[in-house]
């Protein structure tokens, strides 16, 4: 297939939609599928060999890191140079609409991935856009001819919007990245000095991710907060949290041996649609303590694979760790039963369930209706 991807963020960002379409693509082409990427730029021209057309962006507000993609006929001229035989539209919002009337000015069908909880995130920002936000969504959705939601609550949260034909596609893991092996001793003992557990946090270090929660377990007996990543809340946080570890950005055999070396994992925000670092930290043998709202409901079965607190009630995210500290047998049986649950999660599985499943069933809709 010729599949073009319009997509919000790529490379050089790291985030989810970012690092979606990354091994989206690469995927698709180890698959000897052609591919076109259109996202915002400034970034690489090319990623493994596929042609990445720029088009002009913005500074998010009060992200300038974050570049939004603005209407650009560039959309429209790569799309008809390229003749793709449909567009998959990634995390749509403001570029996605672009490359949706593009698709439809050629007659390709479309493929949407909803990815981002864009009303949510206003929410956390103070924004008094989340209806509006809401409706816009909701909108460009029902105007797609497949829409793919990674987890449950999204599905629940699109169909309240009046959007039809979803279906769960969920995220793949790099299994071969992530693992137990990767654990570092010494990297632990850095951390630790041998006598703490090492609860930590892996992310975009932004408001939406409240990673400020940490605070309630940073003064509990016996733990050392770790905190890896970055992001525009990094000083803040580090004002906010002082005993805590802050890495920076990790990537690779570094991210990996990070996971790994943890005691602990802690996701904090409970605006996320499905939480890849979760499944990442289970793939890493740690034990998961994750909010009982969105994506993570879907990840984490309580007791059996990780637990889960009240989002609204940060008492029990400190009771949550405080029982992983006092029960080592614990910890291990959580890792454990979570490694097994995400074991068949490869990237190879996940993207070709997306293009001989949900691909096609688009391509062969679109046969038909001609």
């Amino acid at each position: 297939m010729r599949v073009a991807i319009v997509t919000e963020s790529f490379l050089p960002q790291v985030n989810g939609v970012s690092n979606t379409v990354r091994h989206v693509v690469d995927e698709l082409v180890d698959a000897h599928h052609e591919v076109l990427v259109v996202a915002p730029g400034p970034g690489p021209a090319h990623h493994a060999g596929v042609p990445v057309v720029r088009v002009r962006s913005v500074g998010m507000p009060g992200y300038r890191s974050f570049p939004i993609g603005l209407p650009d006929t560039a959309v429209r001229h790569s799309l008809d140079r390229f003749g793709p035989d449909l567009v998959h539209l990634a995390s749509p919002i403001a570029l996605g609409v672009v490359g949706l009337r593009a698709a439809r000015r050629l007659g390709v069908p479309t493929v949407a991935v909803y990815q981002t909880d864009i009303a949510g995130f206003a929410r956390q920002y103070g924004l008094r856009a989340d209806l509006v936000v809401d409706r816009w969504v909701g909108r460009l959705h029902r105007r797609v001819d497949r829409t793919l939601v990674p987890s449950t609550a999204s599905m629940d949260q699109l169909a309240a919007l009046g959007v039809r034909d979803l279906h769960l596609w969920r995220r793949g893991i790099a299994l071969d990245l992530f693992d137990p092996s990767r654990r570092s001793p010494t990297l632990h003992q850095q951390w630790t000095d041998g006598s703490r557990m090492a609860v930590g946090y892996v992310g975009r270090l932004a408001h939406e991710k409240q990673v400020h929660r940490l605070a309630v377990v940073a003064n509990l007996p016996g733990v050392q907060l770790v905190v890896v990543g970055d992001g525009p809340a990094r000083q803040e946080l580090q004002r906010h949290l002082p005993g805590a570890v802050f890495t920076g950005m990790l990537r690779d055999a570094e991210l990996a041996a990070a996971y790994a070396s943890l005691d602990a994992f802690v996701h904090t925000g409970d605006s996320e649609t499905f939480c890849q670092t979760v499944q990442e930290a289970q793939a890493s043998g740690v034990p998961v303590v994750a909010p009982a709202a969105g994506g993570p409901l879907d990840l984490v079965d309580p007791g059996r694979t990780g637990l889960l607190f009240d989002p609204t009630e940060l008492a029990t995210l400190r009771d949550c760790v405080a029982k992983l500290l006092a029960t080592p047998g614990l910890r291990r049986g959580l890792a454990d039963r979570a490694r097994v649950a995400v074991a068949d999660r490869t990237w190879a599985r996940v993207v070709g369930e997306l293009a001989d499943v949900h691909y096609r069933a688009v391509l062969d809709g679109a046969a038909a209706a001609a």
